[in-house]
């Protein structure tokens, strides 16, 4: 055990180094790195929301919302579909989570369920003797439905936070149907919110030319027609606040390739482009309705219903409608995020301010000050020269733990800091067994050395298993705990093995290296 081969001594060396390196750029500040060469290491550890500042919303998705739209649907299909096959029906609506319908000829009540098949498989027909049908989505549909729309809002949501430059976001979810977004430093946390809860669902559909707008008002409206506001801005301009449009959607949000802000004619617009099949599509509407407006609706407003005066065959267009430069920036980025599967309410709201994070840090600074001076005074007063090695051993570990954070680029919490402060103390635990064992062996009538190899070897044992019961604790606590407690399992956990890397390898390399060139009578233990 007290035998070092130099490869090894070397390896130790290294690490050390290594680890002193990679955590010295955590004592400057970020515009000091930069001004540095470029091989100069500039990682560091990423503050979290407490100690750096910033906005936490939990925002629930509105899966309701999600289901109406989808029947919704359901219900322009059936009507669709009740007509191709001449089926007689009345009173077809929504009916809380159901499509309800009569049905005329109750004999044709195959023909509703092979119909219904066609529409959407998840669909649980009912049809009663009296030829009310209820059409159900089953409970295992609407429970995968579910995790789907939450998982693609997680999704959406860190899509539209990283196109806004935020440095080390917290996305997660959070029960059924709620998700956790925190932004450190962000220093307008209302316009990422805005952001983050607009659904951004864009849509092509022409407008019907019919009927007008006051005549479909007055009750006159077309079946398969609907009424769309439009954007405030576009009717304070001048252009009318509503259109009468059809209800089939000729192309969707989804088929877009890419979104960017740009000018026309000095104008800020959006300029927008579509995959091949949407371009197949866009060129083939556009080819036959050469002449007529072309409603651009997004989140159920029209936003532009420009005429197409030609053929768009190159699968790209314009949007324009008295956009400012922010807010044709923004559109771009929530089309090149996609647009959000269900409306998200914002439940909870949260601001931390710069000063707040600061004095946490400073708190928490002072505390682990605090700690590791008694660690180190107590080891020094407890055990001389070796708690010195200790001390040491301390001192590496600190900088190896510091600077895996700064490699796996994980976010510092302040229960984080607290879990630092918390391995400082368990750090020096392994070399009191040592030591302990040391004095135990000594007491017993060993010799210098045997005592030395006894003291590392007999509680290596004891070392390893407290050591791992805590790093179990830790991966338990990382893997179901939320926010604040990931950040303290992930420096618990990093701490343990970095404490039991120093205190077995960089203290024993100490007392090898003093073994070998004092060759003392007595150990000073």
């Amino acid at each position: 055990m007290l035998q070092f081969q130099p490869w090894k001594v070397a390896g130790i060396v290294a690490v050390c180094l290594l680890g002193l390196l990679l955590s010295i750029p955590n004592l400057f500040s970020p515009a000091t790195l930069e001004k540095l060469p470029s091989w100069v290491p500039k990682k560091q550890v990423s503050l979290g929301l407490d100690l750096q500042g910033g906005s936490h919303l939990l925002l629930e998705v509105d899966i309701h919302a999600a289901l109406v739209e989808r029947l919704n649907g359901v219900v322009d299909a059936v009507r669709t579909q009740m007509r191709e096959a001449r089926l007689g029906y009345t009173n077809l609506g929504i009916q809380g989570d159901a499509v309800v319908f009569n049905l005329r000829e109750r004999e044709r009540a195959d023909d509703v369920r092979r119909m219904v098949r066609e529409i959407d498989r998840d669909l649980v027909v009912n049809i009663a003797g009296d030829g009310a049908v209820q059409l159900r989505y089953s409970d295992q549909a609407f429970a995968a439905a579910r995790k789907a729309m939450v998982d693609q809002s997680i999704e959406i949501v860190r899509r539209r936070v990283d196109e806004t430059g935020t440095k080390e976001p917290t996305i997660q979810r959070q029960g059924e149907d709620r998700i956790i977004v925190q932004l450190p430093g962000v220093e307008n946390p209302e316009h990422v919110k805005q952001l983050i809860g607009r659904t951004a669902k864009l849509t092509f559909r022409l407008v019907d030319l019919t009927v007008s707008l006051q005549d479909a008002r007055s009750g006159r409206l077309p079946p398969g027609s609907e009424i769309v506001p439009a954007e405030e801005r576009r009717g304070g301009s001048g252009g009318p606040d509503a259109y009468v449009l059809r209800k089939r959607v000729i192309l969707g949000g989804e088929q877009l390739v890419d979104a960017q802000a740009t000018f026309q004619n000095n104008e800020p617009v959006v300029s927008f482009k579509f995959d091949s099949a949407g371009a197949r599509r866009f060129a083939e509407v556009t080819r036959e309705n050469v002449g007529k407006p072309f409603a651009i609706v997004l989140d159920n407003k029209v936003i532009s219903a420009p005429v197409i005066r030609e053929p768009i065959l190159g699968g790209s267009g314009i949007i324009s409608g008295g956009f400012t430069v922010q807010s044709a920036s923004d559109l771009a980025l929530l089309l090149r995020a996609g647009a959000l599967p269900a409306p998200l309410n914002v439940l909870e709201e949260r601001t931390v301010g710069p000063d707040l994070g600061a004095d946490s840090i400073r708190a928490g600074t002072i505390a682990c000050l605090i700690g590791v001076v008694l660690v180190i005074v107590f080891m020094v007063l407890f055990y001389g020269l070796f708690g010195i090695f200790a001390d040491v051993a301390l001192f590496f570990n600190l900088c190896l733990m510091l600077a895996s954070l700064s490699l796996l680029g994980a976010t510092l919490t302040l229960p984080g800091i607290a879990g630092i402060a918390l391995t400082m103390g368990m750090a020096v635990d392994a070399n009191i067994l040592i030591y302990e064992r040391m004095r135990e062996e000594l007491r017993a009538g060993r010799s210098n050395i045997s005592a030395l190899e006894a003291g590392f070897k007999r509680a290596f044992g004891t070392i390893l298993d407290g050591h791992l019961t805590t790093l179990a604790a830790g991966a338990l606590l990382y893997w179901f705990g939320s926010g604040p407690v990931k950040g303290f399992a992930v420096t618990l956990s990093i701490g343990v093995l970095t404490s039991l890397w120093s205190a077995i390898l960089v203290t024993r390399l100490q007392v090898v290296l003093w073994l070998r060139r004092v060759r003392p009578k007595t150990i000073p233990i």
